[in-house]
């Protein structure tokens, strides 16, 4: 696989790669010396090292020669979030996307969602996975608060919102289900490689 390596200042190294997930997996299995640090991202891993063990040209020789494998998301186990659909803009996306409601739904539950990256706020897992029937865009103007638990949908990824915030994605429904709780350990409950499953429910 071709990838693409960045420099990011003395200490981290930008890869671009078609598969974060299994070149993520494949650099830890190796524990370089140094690698202090990987971030995934939708297209691209973060990879922070210290420069007094290693440095660009050393590191970025040997992340060329990596090859992905396909062990990340078998060894973050799955986890089902109960879902009550009944989000604002469940309706809307349903007629954009020239389905019923309940069609939606089950094409939303099916999906074989993985935490792909975080970010935005803490906990806030991208998952991947959706259906393309349901990749649609985010609203035109953001909502100024969104509750926490709101499931939510924009792009290709499906969300769940880790705590109230302002955000544009398109709503779908609701879980209880606490996906940041810093009195967990860890906080996150979907980091990067978890396999996640909705699970419609009525209340």
């Amino acid at each position: 696989m071709t990838v693409r390596l960045l420099p990011c200042g003395r200490r981290a190294v930008l890869v671009e790669t078609g598969d974060v997930l299994g070149f993520q997996a494949a650099v830890t299995e190796l524990a370089l010396p140094g690698v202090e640090e990987l971030v995934p991202a939708a297209r691209t891993l973060l990879v922070r090292f210290d420069p007094a063990v290693t440095d660009t040209d050393r590191l970025g020789a040997v992340l060329r020669q990596v090859s992905p494998v396909d062990t990340a998301v078998a060894e973050a186990g799955e986890v089902v979030l109960p879902v009550v659909y009944d989000g604002e803009d469940l309706a809307d996306v349903a007629a954009e996307t020239g389905l019923s409601v309940a069609s939606l739904v089950e094409r939303h539950t099916a999906g074989a969602y993985v935490s792909a990256f975080c970010g935005f706020a803490p906990g806030f897992a991208y998952l991947s996975g959706s259906d393309p029937v349901l990749h649609v865009a985010r609203r035109p103007t953001p909502r100024t608060r969104i509750p926490a638990g709101s499931v939510a949908i924009a792009g290709e990824y499906s969300a769940v919102y880790p705590s109230a915030s302002p955000g544009g994605w398109r709503l779908l429904g609701r879980t209880a289900a606490p996906v940041w709780d810093v009195e967990r350990d860890p906080p996150n409950l979907l980091p990067p490689g978890t396999k996640v499953r909705f699970e419609a429910v009525t209340s």
